[in-house]
């Protein structure tokens, strides 16, 4: 365990402590700027994220980019080090604070810290590397300045400044202890940025700096955190996710070897004891009477037979999504017309690491900390300042790794919970979800039910294109519905939503996973009546835009699309599109017919996600989410009845295992010069039709719902 001590001693004031030059990088929505130490001292809000240049040439640069094994922790530093040409092997990273207004990125005219949705290098890009050459601007008209040379006539290298002329050097260093940093800054103009040719880092990528102290088990969960006088809590919420607590044993639970305290929360109980091992014991002794709510005679299956009938309902609440062209006209004047239903059921988020969170507040009870792996600090620092009554500038969020978010954790519902129990008991609490709690009163991928229709002119192209989902979940329902990569003329996109009071979640790649799926499904059942080859059927038929069309034409190549597979394999083909990013996958899988097990082992994608930062770590979030999205495909399912979630740990929710594992797993990129796009989900929409359309060229038969269970593909073997 980890014994964390806080110290008065500000990080401002440790940094100006130490000499040398400090910058702030203030991220608007009009871009990346800097300014000086001196001048955002008297600045009316607070600064941003720091770079600082010691005297020994020490660079330290913050990130704020939660690191759960994607590598923000890394990527985004090094594209600011890359402008500013530091010598890596110099840098030190340090998580930025929890403050959105000042650490955040403009996303749909909102400021946000949350990593999500693929988006960290996407959303920093260019303004980190705008910040980094205006770093290495005032570098150099420092070293102009000391040699009395033109300032346009020097270059630098990792950690100098060079004078061609005479083959002056000056370290970065040297610089900061006797440099001046001018105020106002020097504007940085696109044109000076590095072009691609001088790019050392970019394109090529850096080691990880979370990885040794992951291997090494240096690396701080906040599972790890001890503080002094530390006690432990655990949570047990209501078995319905509507109900709350009435009454419980609390005199019987009070009596347990080790218990403190019992803190009634909105929808549950916390036991607080000495340690986790006493207040999980005292848990399985509560006994508690719940109101159940809203949600307590909700069943998943029933619930989900009825979305049918909410999309037959002529008075059905409508949102409309998109609407381009006349989509009636499209459909009268059809030659060919195309109607299938497609259904997707709950998911569990099932990341590694427990949710738990750290919070301890202040003897005046007017500040608190938190420590937690959080994917959005800045949310944790809302709903922690929410549940205390404090203005949010009065919590300070330490940043942790985290053993998977998957979307889960972005909340900060759970560091809310610690800090209401840390109030109560007037002590540092560590809060930990068991399993059993994070499954039954889980976030969920909302389950969907979806109508397609498609119309074909005389020619065979595709004129008309209709799509209605219908579920809970608002935008959760309907992310990745939309088809800017296929050039239909004609579109009707539509949600119909039904509110049960299941809480629900972003849930990786979110709606993409059910709507590509049944997209990707509808356009494989054309190409088959067409008797045409599915990919070319997607150029020609479809009108996929190049983007789309080199994507295509890339993995066929991959995979050999025409080469024989083996007797009893079957390939299938989508896109697959998150965030900007497209992408084309190949799946070869083979059915066991006595069993209903589809096994997957081969799969190939070719992605155009702009320039590929860091290509490792790029190819492993790929991978990464074709692993997540088998998983989640094959196995996967939670089933509500009576309100109550029937799965309790992975013994009834099965993840996939090591040996289910594909036995090849392609990834390639486009070459590309534009701005990154999102890469971390790309892996996993495609999944489901390629997988389905691949079932079709073994048996004939269409797969329909989500998940693909041995016990519904016999289902479907036997229709």
């Amino acid at each position: 365990m980890t014994m964390l001590e806080s110290s008065n001693l500000s990080r401002r004031g440790f940094l100006a402590g130490l000499g040398g030059m400090s910058f702030a990088v203030a991220i608007g929505s009009d871009g990346a700027s800097l300014f000086a130490d001196a001048h955002a001292q008297g600045a009316a809000r607070a600064i941003n994220a720091w770079v600082r240049i010691a005297p020994d040439g020490v660079v330290t640069i913050y990130s704020a980019g939660a690191e759960m094994g994607q590598g923000s922790k890394t990527s985004l530093p090094m594209i600011l080090a890359e402008e500013m040409d530091a010598d890596w092997s110099k840098v030190v990273i340090e998580m930025a604070p929890a403050d959105r207004d000042v650490y955040g990125y403009t996303f749909n005219n909102e400021r946000g810290m949350s990593i999500v949705g693929s988006r960290a290098v996407m959303l920093y890009f260019n303004d980190l590397r705008m910040a980094g050459a205006q770093v290495r601007k005032v570098l150099i008209q420092n070293a102009a300045q000391q040699w009395g040379a033109d300032a346009k006539t020097l270059r630098t290298e990792p950690g100098f400044v060079i004078n061609p002329a005479n083959g002056q050097k000056l370290s970065y260093g040297d610089i900061a202890a006797k440099g001046s940093i001018p105020d106002p800054l020097p504007k940085v103009e696109a044109s000076e940025l590095k072009p691609r040719s001088q790019w050392r880092m970019i394109g090529r990528g850096v080691a990880r700096r979370d990885t040794p102290a992951k291997v090494n088990g240096s690396a701080i969960y906040a599972m790890d955190v001890k503080l002094p006088g530390m006690v432990y809590a655990t949570a047990i919420h209501a078995p319905v996710h509507t109900g709350k607590p009435v009454e419980w044993n609390d005199a019987e639970i009070r009596k347990l070897p080790g218990v403190l305290d019992t803190v009634r929360l909105s929808n549950g109980v916390a036991i607080v004891a000495a340690s986790f091992l006493e207040a999980r014991a005292a848990s399985e002794k509560l006994n508690v009477k719940w109101d159940a709510g809203a949600a307590g005679s909700f069943d998943s299956d029933a619930a989900l037979e009825n979305y049918v009938k909410v999309h037959n309902d002529p008075k059905a609440n409508v949102f409309s999504i998109e609407k381009k062209g006349d989509i009636n006209a499209a459909f009268t004047a059809a030659a060919k017309k195309f109607k299938a239903d497609y259904r997707a059921d709950y998911g569990y988020h099932a990341q590694m690491e427990p949710l738990n969170a750290v919070v301890r507040i202040a003897d005046d009870g007017g500040s608190a900390e938190v420590w937690e792996g959080t994917q959005a600090p800045d949310f944790t620092r809302d709903e922690v300042a929410k549940a205390l009554g404090l203005p949010p500038q009065a919590v300070t969020v330490h940043q942790c790794y985290m053993g998977g978010g998957f979307g889960r954790r972005t909340l900060g519902d759970y560091a809310a919970e610690c800090a209401v129990i840390a109030k109560q008991v007037k002590r540092p609490v560590k809060l930990i979800w068991t399993r059993e709690e994070d499954m039954a009163f889980g976030m969920f991928r909302p389950a969907a039910f979806q109508c397609l229709e498609a119309a074909q002119d005389a020619t065979g192209k595709v004129t008309g294109w209709k799509h209605c989902v219908v579920g809970d979940g608002g935008v959760l329902l309907h992310t990745g519905i939309r088809i800017p990569y296929y050039d239909l003329p004609n579109l009707d996109i539509e949600r119909r939503g039904v509110s049960h009071g299941i809480r629900l979640k972003h849930w990786r790649a979110v709606g993409h996973v059910f709507n590509v799926f049944a997209i990707e499904s509808l356009v494989d059942e054309m190409a088959v009546e067409a008797k045409m080859d599915p990919i070319q059927f997607r150029i020609e038929r479809m009108a996929a835009i190049p983007k789309l069309r080199r994507c295509f034409e890339q993995v066929a190549k991959m995979c050999d699309w025409n080469a024989p597979r083996p007797a009893g394999r079957a390939l299938g083909v989508s896109l697959s599109e998150r965030s900007n990013s497209l992408g084309a996958g190949v799946v070869e899988i083979s059915l066991d017919r006595e069993t209903g097990k589809i096994k997957v082992h081969k799969v190939w994608i070719s992605v155009d996600g702009g320039v590929i930062v860091t290509p490792g770590p790029a190819k492993a979030n790929v991978e990464s989410g074709i692993i997540y999205g088998l998983s989640g495909l094959l196995h996967e399912r939670i089933t509500i009845k009576d309100g109550v979630v029937q799965q309790s740990n992975f013994h009834d929710y099965p993840l996939m295992r090591m040996s289910d594992l594909p036995e090849v797993m392609e990834v390639s990129f486009i070459e590309s010069d534009q701005r990154p796009t999102g890469l971390g989900e790309i892996g996993n929409p495609f999944l489901g039709a390629a997988i389905a359309n691949a079932f079709y060229r073994l048996t004939g038969k269409r797969i329909r719902h989500l998940p693909f269970t041995p016990e519904r593909v016999l289902e479907t073997l036997k229709a």
